[in-house]
């Protein structure tokens, strides 16, 4: 099976690659960006991080992808299924670098990972794992189609974190992605 490769007008989403370090170090080093995601990490713990979610891929078969800018080549973020052990759900999470905040990326991203996992994982919900005073990231749930369900914890050694459960069907997803007459089908892999 080749890696999967989804496409967007403005993004590439792609599995993560060694070079993408620099990147992943950038975003998660980043006090804002990293505000409601544990906080700045130093550059170990981004390779740890950008690690596992490439062992997720090779485990599983799904992860965050890298998000690529096409009109620059460069790594903007990180999108995608994520379902850690214990974790409260099969998620589309996402986080971008703020240089790029406010152009639809996160949007614009989680729509067409959203069309992969279903369409190809056939997960049958999806749901996001949101800091309540996270409104940026409450607002993209909510473009999603996404309605907030309530408070939920994430496993050790997070168990402690205040976070909110956002969510909806497959099926809620297709009949929006199909009313919005902007339904892509999932690419092949």
């Amino acid at each position: 099976m080749s890696e999967p490769v989804l496409e967007t007008p403005r993004l590439v989403l792609r599995l993560p690659v060694a070079a993408d370090i620099e990147g992943w170090a950038s975003f998660m080093s980043d006090e804002t960006a990293m505000r409601h995601l544990s906080g700045p990490q130093p550059r170990l713990a981004a390779w740890r991080a950008m690690a596992a979610v490439r062992g997720s891929w090779a485990l599983y078969g799904f992860g965050m992808f890298a998000v690529i800018e096409r009109a620059t080549g460069h790594w903007v973020g990180r999108v995608g299924p994520w379902c850690p052990e214990g974790w409260p759900g099969t998620e589309i999470g996402w986080g971008f670098l703020p240089a790029v905040w406010g152009r639809g990326y996160a949007t614009e991203a989680a729509s067409a990972a959203m069309d992969f996992a279903v369409g190809v994982l056939g997960w049958r919900e999806v749901v996001h794992v949101i800091a309540p005073e996270n409104t940026a990231s409450a607002a993209v749930a909510a473009r999603l189609g996404a309605v907030k369900r309530g408070p939920t914890r994430l496993p050790d050694p997070f168990h402690e974190v205040a976070v909110e459960l956002w969510g909806q069907s497959a099926e809620a997803w297709r009949r929006r992605r199909t009313t919005a007459g902007n339904f892509q089908a999932a690419p092949a892999v």
